[in-house]
């Protein structure tokens, strides 16, 4: 239901027919599998320097779905806890899937709006510059809530450190609750905020 509203809206904006190139949309890959099982976030490094322009780009595509992952049922529940329904806003919002805040001399590197729409997530892994794609832990849904996407002041807090102007860019890479997957990739100053 949600893609059919989302089309319908892609349409009368003008959106929905191929782009002038007539290839695809660019940002979004053709055909993304599954992660190989990244370590812990508490083993996420430092970023790694920059890459020079001569650095060839690494894709960054999931090889297998994690282990011990199944895929959920996909009735809707109106609440935003299935890939059905949170699916349709990530795609919309692939932009602000990020941020990164230079902030009392230090680089922090957000995953707040990912957090907010987490219930229909089964794992999320992030690289830091050329660092390799690391598991970083969902938490989990808050289902007694009235908002079981809420971050509440006893979750962790959705962000990581770094050394101030060391993030020079960000991979994100998800698996749905569905199993199907996404990634997208971020340089700073496309997502860098005040």
């Amino acid at each position: 239901m949600f893609e059919f509203v989302f089309t319908v809206v892609a349409i009368t904006m003008g959106g929905g027919g191929a782009p002038a190139d007539g290839v695809g949309r660019p940002d979004v890959p053709s055909k993304v599998d599954a992660p190989a099982r990244p370590a812990s976030p508490a083993a996420l490094a430092s970023p790694s320097a920059p890459a020079s322009p001569d650095t060839p780009k690494r894709a960054f595509i999931m090889e297998v779905v994690p282990a011990g992952l199944v895929a959920e049922d996909q009735t809707p529940t109106g609440r935003f806890t299935t890939a059905a329904e949170v699916k349709p806003i990530l795609n919309a919002t692939r932009g602000s899937w990020i941020a990164v805040r230079d902030y009392d001399g230090k680089d922090y590197v957000y995953v707040t709006h990912l957090w907010s729409w987490r219930c229909g997530l089964a794992a999320m892994a992030i690289g830091v510059n050329n660092a390799p794609l690391q598991d970083w832990p969902l938490q989990p849904c808050h289902e007694t809530h009235a908002a079981p996407n809420a971050i509440l002041d006893e979750d962790p807090q959705p962000f990581l450190t770094f050394e101030r102007g060391a993030v020079q860019s960000v991979r994100v890479q998800l698996v749905y609750d569905d199993l199907s997957m996404d990634t997208a990739g971020f340089t700073r100053g496309d997502v860098l905020i005040p």
